[in-house]
């Protein structure tokens, strides 16, 4: 409101614009079904549509200035683009982005002879995009911008007279069919993203015509067959990223000679050979992604010539051997995953890696099996922040020298034969969010210090990502294993379960309010179930389930708002089970085991009713078999009182009833 009273204080210069222009803008308003906020586009208050949220005009003088910008990106605008659009015939620049606009793409928005940029990104755009007329008429565009929609059908074929291309984006759509040979006619193009679609069949030659290329993004598409060998033409070629894809075959030759390139993600193919880089030709080789792939033999000592590698991912693959030495010369390494690689010997795997003084991530899942953890003093990862060496049947105790590792925000050492105590010294950890020494032999009692965690009672922590070349999976066993993208998509866990744990939980737990998991199933703990645990505000699952936990649950756990998984069957706990809230929604499998539990009144002093199936014998109590055992029941009553001259007495007695009758 105050804004528009200041309306008519302002220059009026600066608030006019042309008369068709303010048509056209209106005629547009009135096609969403939101208003445009911050500013009200109403033509009836004021002519001056250049003062309007987003609208940018020309630098002309006068009653005539021009609308050459509308950036309406993030505005929360809701409808559909009307064809009212095209009399903005200056209009050079369209960001509609991050709104939830809908339906169809009209043709008028390819009819603006002087549009340059239309960035639709993150709607609800549906239908094709072919047969638009693209570039026919506005011969200038420079970025098109169509990701994140709802798109269908295939690449358009008249992109080709798209001459002025420089920036194309179709990802994370459903778009579907072979590129087009009209695409590889784009000189002009620098960026290319495709990733996230449908698209199938081979990379064509042709990609190797796009000699302007910087960056090239084919990645979770059915592209398949080999790869083509075109990369020489590519000389300005700094990102390719094809992972998730049906890539077979050798690495091109040209490829791995690419001087230009900086990043190399092919993850997740099945490409097969040797890995065989050229580093000494790669210089600017930041960040390689080969892992989940069909590759042999041992790992190259060549790629520690790659002096500017930070991320490198060859995990999953058919590798075997030893680290080599050189590895330690890989000075700018801040992220590496040999996971599932087959590798032998770790003791010297971390003397070689303790070198690599700016690693901060290191996973090592599913290697050396049955080998003693190194208890080496001298081993020091002073910048690590996240460490998984699950799933690979280590022995001995948990190794000293991780104490030292005081960045250490993820541990999963899960999967193991670790033996020995909890150490104190987990609590010191200032960012340790997520620990997991599940399925190991620990024994002893939890250390008191496990419940001072800060980054779990306060939840300050940043966490560091790794690039996009990474994915970590949880090191499970028996059952798929669960793969994530970003450290920060894992929930803040502690894991303890399967293991020999005894003693009491702590009521200090429940200081840890930003604690999202607490598995302490499949153990040896007793004593009660603190009412303390309530304190924990973001608990979504706690498992105490097949341990020797007694007394009562506490009542003060149905104020545990976001818990959704609650187990504590086979226990030895007694009393009435808490109603209300989460509680109301957990199944009977969650208190079986205990036979002092009761959905009814009842104290741990009373003798209970087993817990099983309760909630059905409350509703099939008069059931078949009830009917049937009281029907036998008063059959056998009847014949045992005839038999026993109960119901008939004999004649002697009967005299004795009347005598006794007759005298009363």
């Amino acid at each position: 409101m105050a804004l528009s009273f200041e309306l008519p204080s302002l220059n009026s210069e600066t608030l006019t614009c042309n008369p068709d222009d303010l048509r056209a803008l209106t005629g547009f308003s009135n096609c969403l079904e939101s208003t445009i906020p911050e500013w009200s586009w109403n033509s009836t208050d004021s002519p001056g549509c250049c003062a309007w949220t987003g609208v940018t005009c020309d630098n002309s003088t006068g009653f005539d200035r021009r609308v050459v910008g509308l950036e309406l990106g993030s505005k929360r605008l809701v409808g559909k683009i009307c064809g009212s659009l095209a009399g903005l015939n200056q209009l050079r620049v369209v960001n509609f982005s991050h709104n939830f606009l809908g339906g169809s793409l009209p043709d008028d928005l390819f009819k603006l002879q002087n549009i340059e940029i239309i960035d639709i990104s993150n709607n609800a755009f549906v239908g094709s995009i072919n047969n638009k007329g693209m570039c026919i008429t506005s011969t200038k565009i420079r970025v098109l911008n169509f990701s994140n929609n709802y798109f269908s059908g295939a690449v358009p074929k008249d992109l080709a007279n798209c001459t002025s291309l420089q920036h194309l984006s179709f990802d994370e759509n459903n778009l579907s069919g072979s590129l087009p040979e009209s695409l590889f006619q784009l000189k002009n193009l620098s960026e290319l993203n495709l990733q996230v679609n449908n698209i199938s069949g081979s990379l064509s030659n042709g990609i190797g015509n796009l000699s302007n290329l910087v960056k090239l993004d084919i990645s979770f598409n059915l592209f398949s067959g080999v790869l083509p060998d075109i990369f020489t033409r590519l000389a300005r070629l700094e990102q390719f990223s094809a992972r998730s894809n049906l890539f077979t075959g050798h690495l091109p030759t040209t490829l791995v000679n690419s001087p230009s390139l900086r990043m190399l993600i092919l993850n997740k193919n099945s490409l097969s050979g040797p890995i065989n880089l050229n580093c000494s030709a790669m210089k600017n080789l930041v960040s390689l992604g080969l892992g989940n792939n069909l590759f042999h033999g041992p790992i190259p000592d060549s790629l520690s010539s790659c002096r500017g590698l930070k991320t490198l991912n060859l995990g999953r693959n058919n590798l075997s051997g030893e680290l080599p030495n050189n590895f330690k010369n890989l000075k700018s390494l801040t992220q590496l995953s040999l996971s599932n690689t087959s590798l032998s010997n770790i003791l010297s795997t971390l003397r070689i890696l303790q070198h690599c003084r700016n690693l901060s991530m290191l996973v090592l899942t599913r290697n050396f099996h049955d080998e003693q953890i190194p208890n080496d003093v001298s081993l020091e990862f002073k910048n690590l922040n996240s460490l998984i060496i699950g799933n690979c049947q280590l022995r001995g105790p948990i190794p000293e020298w991780l104490s030292r590792c005081h960045k250490l925000q993820f541990l999963d050492l899960a999967w193991n034969h670790l033996g020995g105590n909890i150490p104190s010294w987990f609590g010191k950890f200032e960012s340790l969010f997520y620990l997991d020494l599940s399925n190991n032999s620990l024994k002893g009692a939890i250390p008191k210090s496990l419940t001072e965690l800060r980054s779990l009672i306060s939840g300050k922590v940043t966490i560091e990502e790794p690039v996009s070349s990474f994915q970590l999976y949880t090191a499970g066993q028996g059952g798929p294993s669960l793969s994530y993208r970003q450290i920060s998509s894992f929930r803040p866990t502690i894991d303890l379960s399967y293991n020999i744990l005894q003693g009491p939980i702590w009521p200090g737990f429940g200081n840890l309010k930003r604690l999202h998991v607490l598995n302490l199933k499949e153990n040896k703990f007793s004593g009660p179930i603190p009412n303390d645990l309530s304190g924990m505000s973001d608990l979504e699952k706690l498992d105490l389930s097949h341990n020797k936990l007694s007394g009562e649950i506490p009542n003060s756990l149905i104020n545990l708002s976001f818990l959704s998984n609650f187990n504590v069957s086979y226990n030895q706990l007694c009393g009435k089970i808490p109603q209300g809230s989460q509680f109301d929604t957990f199944p009977n499998t969650s208190f079986e085991g205990n036979n002092g539990l009761c959905y009814a009144e009842c104290t741990c002093h009373s003798k209970q009713i087993p817990i099983l199936s309760l909630r059905k014998r409350k509703r099939t109590i008069i059931g078949l078999p009830f009917k049937i055992g009281a029907a036998t029941g008063f059959v056998l009553t009847v014949i045992c009182c005839f038999i026993s001259g109960w119901a008939l007495p004999k004649p002697h007695k009967r005299k004795y009833i009347r005598f006794v009758t007759s005298y009363k």
